[in-house]
């Protein structure tokens, strides 16, 4: 299944594979029909830009760490996907968006004034319950400071749509580990350097080192160059691998499935060297988990909550960078609940801001919560977005004090109704507006009377308030 609606039941998994004829214009790719109680998915030419399949039936959940297709490809092999022309998506062939598509299981980073979204899943617009993976080589970006989205085509070598990957940016670099496709779970390493003049895939293919195993809903840390991972659900290692893995028996309920669990595993990539290693930690070491959420704080990396086999977590721990030692953090009763597929964004040298996810009675949440480092506190932020519950949404932190919530799917993902996947953007000020935005506010707010001084303003400040205006004017066309 798509990483996201990863749980289907086991009420009668019924698998039927059909292999069509690869037809002169390679329009369609021999795949499969995959037929679960709940969802049938029909996969054309690139898999990997149709959505995720069935979930792994048992009455474990189709989200954090199940769903399975009825075969998995070897991860090893090259196939020539990246060649073929991928299935437009069923918006794009009626008209232009000047908004992204709503979605679940994406990723965003931010590098200056601008957020990247790439990835994920939706419904499919004709055919009922079906999902239908977001295209591979569609970016979106939005621009901080005037509020307007913009679609780009990357190029490069990325093989295939996925859901539940896990993305950093460093240096203007956006990195791309993991994820969830139409045929199981993958290790596969990209990089997208976002400053370029155009967008370009590049796969890691050179990397030294023992790689994590295919795997998505996993965290990542970055500290000194380093791109630290934890966690995640997927097939077990090949080789030895520091941590635990805990096997869910329920993917093995799906037919022809090398199964899958959870880990705790942690696996640093050096960009510096290009090689992967793990660490000899120490200290109380979390259960394995996916669909959790990290932090990194100076070089302290945090990690809250996630599903670990019918349960949604609410400890919280943290990992010392330099020595590699976990220490557990006491979480009050009246602190935030267990959950899963939330979001949990730095916001300052001394807070984390946590917001939405998904509990193990499968409520779909709009909570926030401020956690402070150095006390050890947590405190209900209020918001004027309560009857918005996300899961499975992405939050970057802005640069004026924002947290920019993106996408992620506001009813319990996990029933039988329709997936209310979001296209929304909601924005939390966490912290005080710096005086410069004020000002900016300010002018305009009275932007009729102090437009003829604007001339007198430094370029930077210039092009930031025309940016701005242009969005207002927009707005009000």
């Amino acid at each position: 299944m798509p990483d996201g609606p990863h749980e289907y039941g086991v009420w009668g998994l019924k698998f039927v594979r059909q292999t069509f004829d690869k037809v002169k214009t390679r329009q369609l790719l021999g795949v499969a029909d995959l037929l679960t109680s709940r969802k049938m998915a029909e996969m054309e030419e690139d898999p990997g830009d149709l959505l995720p399949a069935g979930e792994d039936d048992s009455e474990s959940d189709r989200e954090e760490d199940d769903g399975e297709f009825a075969w998995i490809v070897d991860e090893d092999e090259d196939e020539e996907v990246e060649d073929e022309q991928p299935l437009e998506t069923e918006a794009s062939e009626l008209f232009e968006l000047d908004t992204p598509p709503e979605r679940s299981g994406h990723v965003a980073v931010v590098d200056r004034n601008f957020m990247y979204v790439w990835g994920g899943y939706k419904n499919a617009q004709n055919h009922g319950f079906f999902d239908l993976y977001l295209p591979r080589n569609e970016i979106w970006t939005y621009n901080l400071e005037s509020g307007a989205w913009t679609k780009h085509v990357a190029g490069g070598n990325l093989l295939t749509s996925m859901s539940g990957s896990c993305a950093v940016c460093v240096d203007g670099v956006l990195y791309l580990f993991g994820g969830h496709h139409a045929r199981g779970n993958t290790n596969r390493m990209y990089r997208l350097p976002l400053r370029a003049p155009t967008l370009v895939w590049e796969e890691m293919r050179d990397l030294k080192g023992l790689p994590p195993s295919c795997k998505d809903k996993l965290g990542c840390w970055v500290q000194k160059n380093r791109l630290i991972f934890f966690g995640g659900y997927g097939y077990a290692a090949q080789g030895l691998h520091r941590g635990t893995f805990e096997y869910d028996e329920s993917s093995s309920l799906v037919w022809d499935s090398p199964g899958r669990g959870w880990n705790n595993h942690i696996h640093i990539l050096d960009l510096e060297t290009s090689t992967w290693s793990q660490p000899i930690t120490r200290g109380n070491t979390p259960s394995p988990r996916a669909a959790h959420a990290c932090a990194t704080v100076g070089n302290r990396g945090y990690v809250f909550g996630g599903r670990y086999k019918n349960y949604r977590l609410n400890d919280l721990y943290y990992i010392d960078l330099d020595t590699w030692e976990w220490h557990e953090m006491s979480v009050p009763q009246n602190g935030p609940l267990g959950r899963s597929w939330h979001s949990f964004t730095p916001v300052s040298p001394d807070h984390i801001f946590l917001f939405g996810g998904f509990t193990t009675d499968r409520q779909t949440l709009s909570d926030a919560w401020m956690y402070c480092v150095s006390t050890n506190e947590w405190k209900l932020y209020k918001h004027s977005h309560t009857e918005s519950p996300r899961l499975w949404h992405t939050a970057c932190s802005g640069p004026d004090g924002e947290v920019f919530v993106f996408g992620g799917c506001a009813n319990n993902l996990l029933s039988h109704q329709r997936a209310a996947h979001s296209n929304e953007l909601l924005v939390f000020n966490v912290q005080p507006k710096s005086l410069v935005r004020c000002c900016m506010e300010a002018t305009l707010q009275h932007r009729e009377r102090l437009a003829c001084y604007w001339d007198c303003l430094p370029k930077h400040l210039l092009h930031s308030l025309q940016q701005r205006m242009a969005h207002v004017n927009t707005l009000g066309s």
